[in-house]
């Protein structure tokens, strides 16, 4: 991946995505392409076990998109930014390891919408999170109205959305939006800890257990439990499950190779 508002650095096992924007971290089209190609990249790379996705700077997460690219009303360039901002988080949302996002200061619109297609989400204590859309005649259209309103319920989903509500870090908790709030400047020390615990879990039984968990959000259980016990027994045709199961009884680490 090559672009300039992306900075891209993986660290052992872990991938960092940092999105360097100034001075608001918003996206364009060409960034969000970058996104989409990025986590294409990174499901082929079997070193790689988790990601993590923070904002430079102190002040911004990600602003999300720069309304300018609105302001002529023109449907063209909607439909193309629309399919852009979800492709790209779609593609986030299925990377096949643990993706997490380190939020470190306002989350706002398509910023607050890239935190939630994350898998867990952490955030500073300073950090201000929002879907204010509807406040300039739009509406989140990457995913925003979707997975806002599975993780904290439609009550909270409709309060943020329809009433314009902004929340801080500690209400985002309080009602499940964020895993776990940290102080000023600790946020991506703090998603790192928790990329490197992936580590220690086979990355093909990880991949698996993610698959089944957002089935949950498509199908019934009657229809996951098979795939559960299904997917439990291809386990079986990898490395990974005979050394895992093997290294716990030798009592040594596990030497995992993504397969």
């Amino acid at each position: 991946m090559s672009n300039p508002s992306i900075d891209l650095n993986i660290e052992g096992n872990v991938a960092v995505l940092t999105m360097n924007n100034p001075p608001a971290n918003t996206w364009t089209q060409d960034t969000l392409t970058a996104l989409k190609d990025t986590v294409t990249e990174l499901n082929a790379n079997k070193n790689v076990y988790a990601l993590v996705i923070t904002g430079q700077g102190e002040k911004f997460f990600s602003a999300g998109a720069d309304l300018n690219v609105f302001a002529g009303g023109d449907k063209g360039v909607a439909a193309t930014m629309s399919k852009v901002f979800g492709d790209a988080f779609e593609a986030l949302t299925n990377f096949r390891g643990v993706s997490i996002a380190a939020i470190n200061g306002y989350a706002m619109g398509g910023g607050l919408e890239v935190a939630l297609a994350c898998d867990i989400r952490i955030a500073e204590e300073q950090a201000q999170m929002a879907l204010p859309e509807a406040k300039v005649g739009l509406l989140p259209c990457a995913g925003g109205t979707q997975n806002l309103a599975w993780l904290v319920g439609e009550g909270w989903a409709k309060r943020m959305i329809l009433c314009g509500e902004r929340l801080k870090a500690d209400k985002a908790r309080e009602i499940g939006l964020v895993e776990e709030v940290v102080g000023a400047g600790e946020s991506l020390a703090a998603a790192m800890k928790l990329a490197n615990q992936v580590g220690e879990q086979s990355p093909v039984a990880v991949t698996a257990c993610k698959e089944l968990i957002q089935k949950g959000r498509t199908q019934p259980m009657a229809h996951a439990l098979p795939l559960e016990r299904e997917l439990f027994v291809q386990l079986f045709d990898t490395k990974d499950q005979k050394e895992g199961v093997n290294a716990f009884l030798e009592k040594r680490k596990a030497n995992w190779v993504n397969g």
